[in-house]
């Protein structure tokens, strides 16, 4: 049986080089703020609207909010991505208000993760016009807690979740270019059509070119070399976003697929979130890891209960344990 280990665990797992190491001749034009990557959680706002499954709280309960960012602190994570529809969902919309004025309090950072709509007819003007909304409610020097959105090198930093494949970005990214400070926009996977509108690219759950097995037994290894191996090589003057994940089944969502990606005792996400270093030299670490997720409960990645191990009683991380500097994501 799968249990989750104790908060500890997020905070203090130890960065991992590959036997053969990064390519030292690798220069990157944007790294870490600091000696390592900054920690980051996707975060879903809909818990307590009804078309969501119950979870046990509202994203609308503050003091659910204030516990979150406490407990997330305590992890090492240092700010939430929140996925934002703009006024297609006016009860996350009120969640992102409630979660950015919180984390003003707590000295977190949140940023938004831009949910693309589906629809075909008027994708762009629609991005335009919610990301403008954002900007008016959200990062002008007026909106409540704005001092607690994130940013790199001085910009907000926008993700954004594609769906539909119907936004033209250049037209976006043009919009966006004439905001007091333009944003950095990050999207997932690997460059593609508008890449000139995108400054980087994160890594998103994936459990490579086999696709889903049924025991959940690939986990991404030959997705996160393909993802780095690219990026690093072929992308150095795109901010590189590192994806770790600790698990993933869908069987409670509504739109299940019947997908699973298996813990392995807490080798899933330790192999995800150390993978970067297999590409990229100690002296240039990313800007930032992207946890995925703090609390999808419907798509079983959320590690807002702790990591997963195995055994009776959760693990707990002792000098004995500890992953070692000198081990490798394994097979």
């Amino acid at each position: 049986m799968i249990r989750y280990a104790g908060a500890p665990l997020l905070l203090l797992l130890i960065l991992l080089r590959s036997c053969s190491g990064p390519d030292k001749n690798v220069q990157l034009k944007y790294t870490a703020a600091g000696k390592s990557p900054e920690v980051l959680a996707v975060y879903e706002a809909w818990f307590g609207f009804p078309k969501h499954i119950s979870v046990g709280y509202s994203s609308h309960d503050t003091d659910v909010l204030d516990n979150q960012i406490e407990k997330a602190k305590g992890m090492g994570i240092s700010g939430f991505v929140i996925d934002w529809y703009g006024d297609r969902e006016p009860f996350i919309d009120k969640s992102y208000a409630l979660m950015q004025q919180a984390a003003a309090k707590h000295d977190f950072k949140v940023a938004m993760m831009y949910d693309e709509t589906n629809h075909d007819a008027g994708a762009t003007d629609e991005a335009i016009a919610d990301f403008n909304m954002f900007y008016k409610n959200y990062l002008a020097p007026d909106a409540q807690g704005h001092q607690a959105y994130l940013t790199y090198q001085g910009h907000p930093v926008i993700f954004i979740f594609p769906k539909g494949g119907h936004t033209h970005w250049d037209k976006v990214r043009a919009a966006v270019n004439k905001w007091p400070v333009p944003p950095f926009l990050i999207t997932e996977n690997l460059p593609g059509q508008y890449a000139d509108a995108f400054d980087g690219y994160y890594a998103w759950i994936n459990p490579g070119p086999k696709g889903w097995q049924p025991d959940g037994s690939d986990w991404g290894k030959e997705y996160l070399d393909n993802f780095y191996g690219t990026i690093v090589t072929k992308h150095p003057n795109k901010i590189i976003v590192g994806g770790a994940w600790a698990s993933f089944n869908d069987s409670k969502a509504s739109w299940s697929l019947n997908r699973h990606i298996s813990a392995r005792c807490g080798d899933t996400y330790k192999d995800t979130f150390n993978f970067w270093r297999q590409y990229v030299p100690a002296n240039q670490p990313i800007p930032f890891i992207l946890v995925e997720t703090w609390n999808d409960y419907e798509e079983g990645s959320a590690v807002e209960p702790g990591l997963p191990s195995c055994g009776n009683k959760p693990q707990q991380l002792t000098s004995e344990n500890r992953p070692s500097a000198q081990s490798a994501p394994s097979n």
